[in-house]
């Protein structure tokens, strides 16, 4: 547990920010009156989850490989961020639909079908709890390694000065 200490720490402020996101998209109302525009706003999203893996992947060259971190140490560490967040992901979906916002999928619903975007019947297959944990089972990994892959190229440091460069 020590090892992945720094991912369990980060995977979990992910879903903090990731439940404070949704608290705020209901707040602007991309949950209900603005929802018309929540498909846009919600891709926004995807800035503070980046700045969590980048300051996640520091954290860890930091603080557990002494500065320097390869590229495969760094996309382990994502990785395994990205396993946790994936198994919390069911978990948040339901605080998101039964705490944060419980009127989300009616008017998502009615918004789907009064726009022509879906029938009743599949807005009201599409816009459910287990569609929406089957979403974030599958999401989840695949933009968590996406992610990870593209930042650990950032944050890897395998330059280690030698003691004639120091000197």
């Amino acid at each position: 547990m020590k090892n992945i200490g720094i991912e369990i720490k980060w995977a979990l402020i992910f879903v903090i920010i990731q439940l404070l996101w949704m608290l705020l998209e209901r707040v602007a109302g991309l949950h209900g009156e603005n929802i018309d525009k929540h498909a846009m706003f919600t891709n926004f999203f995807a800035i503070p989850a980046i700045a969590v893996y980048v300051v996640a992947l520091l954290d860890k060259r930091k603080n557990h490989y002494g500065g320097f971190m390869t590229y495969g140490q760094g996309f382990i560490s994502g990785v395994i961020i990205t396993v946790i967040v994936t198994i919390l992901s069911p978990l948040t979906q339901y605080l998101v639909v039964t705490v944060i916002s419980p009127g989300y999928f009616p008017n998502a619903i009615d918004y789907a079908v009064s726009s022509g975007k879906l029938t009743q019947e599949a807005a009201e297959i599409y816009f459910s709890l287990k569609s929406y944990i089957i979403q974030g089972l599958i999401g989840a990994p695949i933009m968590g390694i996406i992610t990870t892959a593209i930042v650990a190229l950032f944050t890897r440091k395998n330059n280690k000065p030698e003691a004639a460069e120091v000197a």
